[in-house]
């Protein structure tokens, strides 16, 4: 088989199994020989041969025999000193494996997530929300002694945590290309945990996450609860750590906010630098914006956009920066597809679905709903008489979200809270607005909520 035959194999792969798995799992097998109907493979891990061999072992054979070629085994090898070694015993022929891996002390990056390449620091648009954000992945990108381990990112939806983590890893690639970067979401090195364990691989799995020298793990909340997942999690942190090894999370709320996380969990992300994106402002709205209208000139030539444009839609989408971007790209296509210009009648016209989702209005009910989960207290108490602290807080906290978001007055919000007199949610919403200033738990209970009740 010739490389031009493995790549026809490997396009048709591609389509088959989606462009994630192909980037983590098919693109870094490199074809060795075909030699008495064995085709060999060149593989980074022996675990990454058996999870091929396993997961893909069966398409492989298949398109490769649909090929015309003459296959009946595959046999996946992990090279040594840069040349191959003898092919470990990791096989698939025709449909039947046979997996007794040799176990090696070589180790090569860790097949991550594929890293986007539009998500650079160049790209990044910085404001006043994320000023601090950026400095502090900026500077653990440029390597030098850990200073901040680990980093923590936290933020709502479409603030830009997966962007400053992606950014981060080009830049450490582009500075050091001989440091092991991994990257990838808290469920994917679940998967890949629960996946080791059914096939007995778990010495592997703990030396190739180990060996690394700067581990990324996006959206980490998605481990809580899960409680095998966040002890080998924990000391894979530790390992890693007392290796003096950079160590970056993201989440969509602070350590100390996500329900279920072990306790000593929590206390490891805390004890490096969290940092929160906050919600976006009208200028960083504005500059994401005119950023994208940059790098949308080469694809759409001529497309005039009119004054006035980029101004409205960073004053009404103010809630997510992933549906600005998203409603500016389906503009320009819109426009360009029709040839017309870009004016505030078209963007109102086109953007009529998103226009209408960022004018929802919060309701009062949703709110004390929300606040009645987040408090872990019945909705029953939230509305009833009761006047315990452990009540009157979150009552009161509810009160004040409800004056700051809705239209309705304080006689109304009154009457939703049990028909209270409005000086009782006067009072209420003073007092929060009073604590917010003094007491970071209550600021942030309050901006937790708020990107509940927008998103």
């Amino acid at each position: 088989m010739t490389n031009e035959e493995w790549g026809q194999v490997r396009n048709k792969l591609q389509k088959a199994v989606g462009q994630n798995n192909y980037t983590n799992w098919i693109e870094p097998l490199e074809f060795a020989q075909l030699d008495n109907g064995v085709a060999t493979f060149l593989v980074p891990t022996n675990f990454m041969g058996n999870w091929v061999e396993r997961n893909f072992g069966d398409k492989i054979l298949s398109y490769m025999i649909g090929a015309g070629l003459s296959v009946n085994r595959l046999m996946f090898s992990v090279p040594k000193s840069g040349a191959a070694e003898k092919p470990a015993a990791v096989a698939k022929t025709n449909g039947v494996g046979a997996a007794a891996a040799a176990v090696s002390d070589d180790h090569d990056d860790l097949p991550g997530a594929a890293l986007d390449a539009r998500f650079t620091f160049d790209s990044f648009v910085v404001g006043k929300p994320n000023e601090l954000a950026h400095a502090a992945a900026r500077r653990v990108a440029e390597g030098g002694p850990v200073t901040f381990n680990p980093l923590f990112l936290y933020g709502g939806v479409g603030l830009g945590k997966t962007h400053l983590m992606h950014a981060i890893a080009h830049e450490m690639k582009t500075r050091q290309p001989e440091l092991r970067v991994v990257y990838l979401s808290a469920e994917q090195f679940m998967y890949r945990f629960v996946q080791a364990i059914r096939e007995k691989q778990m010495m592997d799995f703990k030396q190739l996450f180990r060996s690394v020298d700067v581990l990324m793990v996006d959206d980490v909340q998605f481990i809580a609860g899960k409680d095998s997942t966040q002890e080998e999690f924990f000391h894979t942190f530790n390992a890693l750590v007392d290796q003096n090894k950079q160590i970056i999370i993201s989440a969509d709320r602070a350590p100390g906010e996500i329900k279920d996380l072990e306790d000593r969990i929590k206390s490891r992300l805390q004890c490096g630098l969290v940092v929160d994106l906050h919600p976006t402002d009208y200028e960083l709205r504005l500059g994401v914006l005119q950023n994208k209208v940059n790098a949308y000139r080469e694809q759409y030539k001529g497309l005039v956009i009119a004054d006035g444009v980029l101004e409205f839609l960073a004053h009404r989408i103010s809630t997510n920066v992933r549906v600005l971007e998203g409603a500016l790209m389906r503009l320009f296509a819109f426009a360009s597809l029709v040839g017309r210009e870009i004016t505030l009648e078209l963007a109102q016209d086109c953007l009529g679905d998103i226009l209408r989702a960022s004018d929802r209005k919060v309701t009062v009910e949703e709110i004390q709903r929300k606040v009645s989960e987040h408090y872990n207290i019945r909705l029953s108490d939230m509305i009833g008489p009761k006047r315990v602290r452990t009540i009157a807080r979150p009552r009161q906290v509810a009160m004040y979200l409800a004056k700051h978001m809705t239209s309705r007055s304080l006689p109304e919000i009154g009457r939703r809270f049990g028909g209270r007199d409005h000086t009782t949610v006067m009072h209420g919403v003073k007092r929060i607005d009073e604590l917010k200033g003094i007491d970071d738990q209550i600021a942030e209970d309050l901006e937790l909520l708020r990107r509940a009740l927008e998103a």
